[in-house]
């Protein structure tokens, strides 16, 4: 693949990006693409694997080492055709996927990999500066009808893959705009949002149809759609945030991160006006240290907090991960996201007790418990508050930012009384004679309201996967790709 002897005498690059200083005075993207000769060149590191562990790592099973290779050879066109082939929306995952392809190149063992999710990007913005990128309508129409319920990255690859296979496809979304979390939840300096609008004129062209402002289960009964439709495929997500429960948890100045998030994202896409939660000139205490936590830190930083600190119970990873153990499997190591490279002070086994006020009610302070985690003989941790190690810090907004506990249960759910998990996700095998179906017969579901939370390249892999059970279900037999 690529060059035979390309890994020894190529050293890796990645993309850049534009100075700290500079970025956080707006909202854009701020990569710096590498040139065509560099991404030529790093195509060539890709090795002649025996096993191409990156294929283990990729969700989508993206065949990472032919268009690689096809790179190398100039062939971007081919290229681009290949990853198409397995990935809906490239540029999606090309920005927002963590890349454990990576994680998993052989390379990685000598913390060298090919720069795998640079590449893949750089093929998807090719591709679309070529004209390659064309909708692909289907040559017949089969006359079911299938309902998506959710326009994330689930719902959005079943339905380009449904309509592809002529079934006429509409999506229903709540918000005012198709997208999902990808939409609003996402900031902008991470994926330009023009980037969904783009795709979302190449599937309306392709014969799908989006509904806006439609809450299923709220505006519109499930039996409505029940009754219109063949198939239905449920993609809402698992949007209820978790909580912190704890004494003055109703004070002014904390709030659940995604609506600091999409409070934020809606101004800056021009939606609305007004930022309902403000970071401007206050000291803010991000609780948690996952994806979310760190969007938060570049939005903070964006409005120009005073101050920023980010909590988190866990250990403190190590700096670097033991290859013999870890490869090539995603390694739990300490990692720094641009969010924090842009500043925040980091404060790792640290639990929130409660959160202090004013007389005004407003938030002033959190006062905080160290903790000690150990392994517990089931193989979980056991969290030990720290003797005497109570401190306080002062915070004007605390936002919550400790993931998600299932998906929302007000109205859809409630009214289709499916079978659900502990958690409270939407039971589905992903094999088997209808994978992705329900308990309810020709009602599916994919992606985090099935999985739990998750990374998007999981989410168009559920929804790919989902949209060949539907085909099957409906056809009796199915020629889209699994």
């Amino acid at each position: 693949m690529g060059k035979t002897t390309g890994f020894k005498e190529i050293p890796q690059r990645d993309h850049g990006r534009l100075p700290v200083a500079e970025r956080i005075r707006h909202y854009q993207e701020f990569t710096i693409p590498l040139s065509n000769a560099d991404l030529r060149d790093q195509g060539a590191r890709c090795m002649d694997c025996g096993i191409p562990f990156c294929h283990e790592g990729c969700p989508v099973d993206n065949l990472i080492p032919d268009w690689n290779d096809l790179v190398y050879r100039d062939d971007w066109q081919t290229a681009a055709d290949i990853l198409h082939s397995t990935n809906n929306f490239p540029e999606f995952t090309g920005r927002i996927c963590p890349a454990p392809c990576q994680a998993a190149c052989t390379l990685n063992i000598t913390d060298e990999p090919v720069t795998i999710k640079t590449i893949e990007d750089a093929i998807a913005a090719k591709a679309w500066e070529q004209g390659w990128i064309q909708p692909q309508p289907a040559t017949r129409q089969t006359g079911k009808k299938v309902a998506i319920v959710g326009s994330g990255p689930a719902g959005l690859a079943a339905a380009q893959q449904l309509a592809r296979a002529g079934h006429q496809v509409s999506v229903y979304e709540r918000e005012d705009r198709i997208g999902g979390l990808l939409r609003y939840g996402i900031p902008d300096f991470k994926m330009d949002k023009a980037l969904i609008d783009r795709r979302l004129a190449q599937m309306t062209a392709e014969g799908v149809t989006f509904h806006t402002n439609v809450h299923i289960g709220v505006t519109m009964p499930i039996s409505q759609l029940q009754a219109d439709y063949d198939a239905i495929l449920l993609a809402i997500g698992t949007e209820q945030p978790r909580d912190v429960p704890v004494s003055g948890r109703e004070l002014d100045g904390v709030h659940f991160a995604m609506d600091f998030l999409v409070t934020n994202n809606k101004v800056v896409q021009g939606v609305s006006q007004i930022r309902t939660i403000e970071a401007g000139g206050k000291r803010v205490v991000v609780i948690g240290g996952g994806d979310t936590g760190s969007d938060c830190i570049g939005t903070a930083n964006r409005q120009g907090a005073d101050k920023i600190t980010q909590l988190e119970h866990n250990n403190q990873p190590p700096v670097q991960e033991d290859k013999g153990l870890t490869w090539p499997e995603w390694p739990h190591k300490l990692r720094t996201s641009t969010s924090q490279e842009e500043g925040c002070e980091r404060l790792w086994n640290v639990s929130t007790r409660a959160f202090i006020g004013d007389e005004q009610g407003r938030l002033k302070a959190i006062r905080c418990v160290l903790v000690r985690l150990d392994k517990n003989d089931q193989g979980g941790w056991t969290k030990t508050p720290v003797p005497d190690s109570e401190f306080d810090i002062q915070a004007d907004l605390a936002l919550l930012a400790i993931g998600f506990s299932g998906p929302v249960q007000a109205g859809l759910l409630e009214q289709l009384q499916l079978q659900q998990d502990a958690r409270g996700h939407v039971q589905a095998v992903t094999d088997g004679a209808q994978p992705y179906q329900t308990s309810t017969p020709g009602i599916f579901t994919a992606g985090d309201m099935r999985r739990g939370q998750s990374l998007v390249v999981w989410a168009i892999r559920e929804g790919r996967q989902a949209a060949q059970s539907i085909d099957r279900y409906l056809m009796g037999h199915s020629d889209l790709p699994r």
